[in-house]
């Protein structure tokens, strides 16, 4: 039994060598730190541009942070884009004038620190929680971003691609007559992606945040990085075991990409209001992945067990349809 178990594990291994997949991981992750390292780390924007339009000169306690205009047309021009603000002192009352940025929250942020720079020296010190700078913020933020686009596009496709090259060379019937049990089948393909996402968290994370703080919030990365590769590569079988070709699964593929993940990183990463967005399957996965970059571990025990449940069921799920697709095959 074991050694018809390293024969699958030998022959998934050469197949994904052969299909480039590490070759490919390899480049998506110098490509993700040099973008990291070197031009995101690098586009430090300022927060909230505020502009002043005082004729009278009322505002004397003014910040010299603040960019005052000449003319209320420049000042409403100024604040069109739904990211800076305008202060109107025209009338000796400041009034602020902004275009919705469609946060609610984010708005109020940006009203307040209008304010707080029109009399900086009325307004107390902020308490510093945490010890990180922005470029660590950032540096966290993106890391994570990255590692579950990675899991979440390139894991579900992976899995895929290698079990539609095995349909077409006819492996899948091969496998069929072999004294190799089903589950072993699932289990060698599981097993080397699950250790490859390891790995690719493990240098990503150490890479793009160093090795003390990558080292210390590993252990929750980890964790979260097997939730989430578990999940995409059983979907990832189970979609390619239930149709006929790699064109369907494309456009599959496509609809995952689009209209499933991409509302779970607009809401998770910019604060956008969605009531519904809780719950959506992949938000409580992308929240978890996103605490563990600040290494807390934020999920409780209904969340591990809502997971190994479902984890469990899918790979149920996908035994059966193997079977039923090795029947057909012979």
């Amino acid at each position: 039994m074991w050694r018809g178990f390293l024969a699958l594990l030998k022959k998934d291994f050469k197949l994904m060598l052969s299909g480039r997949f590490f070759l490919l991981a390899l480049g998506s992750l110098i490509l993700y730190s040099c973008y990291i390292n070197f031009v995101y780390i690098n586009l430090d924007q300022n927060i909230y541009p505020v502009y002043l339009y005082d004729p009278l000169h009322t505002q004397s306690t003014a910040s010299a942070e603040i960019t005052e205009v000449d003319s209320i047309e420049k000042l409403q021009a100024e604040s069109r884009d739904g990211y800076a603000v305008g202060i109107d002192a025209s009338n000796g009352t400041p009034e602020i004038i902004m275009v919705s940025s469609g946060i609610d929250s984010t708005d109020r942020y940006r009203a307040a620190y209008a304010n707080f720079l029109l009399s900086p020296k009325l307004y107390t010190a902020a308490e510093i929680i945490g010890q990180d700078n922005k470029e660590m913020k950032n540096r966290r933020e993106i890391t994570c971003e990255f590692l579950v686009f990675e899991l979440t596009e390139v894991g579900f496709l992976g899995l895929a691609s290698l079990l539609f090259k095995e349909k077409q060379m006819g492996l899948i019937r091969v496998h069929g007559v072999l004294p190799v049990g089903k589950t072993a089948f699932i289990v060698s393909k599981l097993g080397l992606f699950l250790l490859s996402d390891l790995v690719f968290a493990t240098l990503l994370t150490v890479i793009n945040l160093g090795i003390p703080v990558g080292l210390s919030v590993l252990p929750h990365v980890l964790l979260q990085t097997g939730i989430l590769s578990m999940f995409m590569a059983l979907a990832g079988f189970f979609c390619a075991l239930l149709l006929p070709g790699f064109r369907q699964f494309s456009l599959l593929y496509l609809v995952l990409a689009v209209f499933i993940t991409t509302p779970v990183f607009l809401a998770g990463q910019t604060g956008i209001a969605w009531d519904w967005i809780k719950y959506h399957p992949m938000y409580p996965l992308f929240m978890a992945m996103k605490n563990a970059y600040w290494g807390v571990s934020a999920a409780n025990g209904i969340y591990y067990t809502i997971c190994g449940l479902t984890m469990i069921a899918l790979f149920l799920l996908v035994r059966h349809v193997l079977v039923r697709e090795m029947a057909k095959e012979g």
